[in-house]
């Protein structure tokens, strides 16, 4: 297992800058964002149209030592907004193209939600079951909408020879490991999930459960924290739309890793992944408000460095 980062933490900076400073804090892994929520500061699609500039960018990463763990265009491929849609789509498939390029197995994105109807302007994440008007929307929504485009994009990663890792995110349609596992029964087996556990802290949703649920189909994971503020939820819920910057009123923020659970929580995090099969990167996200980007980074690189398991297990002698 390795310690990556996704990199629109430092989009300020250039490619070549963002590679020294995390080689600095002994990171040789990124995961790089192509285009919509990610940006593409270190990224840009533009090079499928030229061999010469994929070639300078892949050498460009060898020089310094870095694999790419993944590229992210987490978009809304289903808004009910049809050009919001296209564009998202398109984004999506062009990443999808440069990883098999770029020799990248794995693509990230979410799932997308779609409005209430074939006339709706804005997407309507379902969240009850009554009174009943919404569970017809949510059949609905899964019907028409998520399951046509997600058989159809399952099948052309698979074409290329990418696997799509899902990111399970309230206000999408998969924002739980029961409708992750719902989609991928519909769409096959290229489609799995980015794990992020900072989401399902929240949520109420116990993490290293998941992980057994989820099992073989976890294809990438973030590496990012949540605090709980068991002050502030108890009158909020968890359903809390205050900004994240309104840090003494939310009920929960995002936070570097080890700033929400400590070493003992990540190291059982680490451990179940490896015994479920996942052996690959854990991909430092910072949204941590309370912390610069740059500090954010640096301690959870050294957070993450120090209990990562990096190498494979001996047999069982003493058996």
């Amino acid at each position: 297992m390795r310690v990556g980062v996704f990199t629109p933490l430092l989009s300020q900076l250039s490619l070549e800058d963002v590679l020294k400073k995390l080689k600095s804090n002994n990171i040789d892994t990124v995961e790089l964002g192509t285009g919509n929520y990610p940006g593409d500061a270190h990224c840009k699609l533009s090079m499928l149209d030229g061999k010469r500039e994929l070639n300078e960018f892949s050498q460009k990463l060898a020089d310094h030592g870095f694999t790419i763990s993944a590229l992210s265009c987490h978009g809304n491929p289903l808004h009910p907004d049809k050009e919001r849609a296209k564009h998202d789509q398109e984004v999506s498939k062009k990443t999808i193209r440069l990883a098999e390029k770029l020799g990248v197995p794995v693509v990230i994105d979410f799932s997308g939600c779609p409005g209430d109807s074939a006339n709706s302007k804005w997407p309507n994440w379902v969240t009850c079951p009554w009174p009943p008007d919404y569970l017809e929307i949510l059949k609905w929504q899964w019907d028409k909408v998520v399951t046509p485009y997600w058989t159809r994009h399952a099948q052309f990663a698979a074409d290329h020879g990418v696997k799509v890792a899902i990111e399970m995110h309230p206000g999408f349609v998969v924002y739980s490991p029961e409708t992750m596992l719902k989609l991928r029964a519909i769409a096959g087996k290229s489609i799995g999930c980015n794990y992020d556990p900072s989401h399902m802290f929240w949520q109420g949703i116990d993490p290293i459960a998941a992980i057994r649920v989820l099992g073989d189909s976890i294809f990438h994971v973030h590496a990012k924290d949540t605090q709980i503020y068991e002050r502030n939820l108890p009158l909020t819920g968890v359903l809390d739309t205050k900004s994240y910057t309104d840090e003494r009123n939310r009920a929960w923020i995002f936070r570097t890793c080890g700033y929400g659970h400590g070493a003992e929580w990540w190291k059982e995090f680490i451990s179940t992944l490896r015994m479920f099969g996942y052996d690959y990167v854990l991909s430092i996200e910072h949204e941590d408000s309370i912390l610069s980007p740059e500090e954010g980074l640096t301690k959870a690189a050294s957070f993450l460095n120090g209990i990562v398991i990096r190498e494979q297990p001996a047999a069982a002698w003493w058996v």
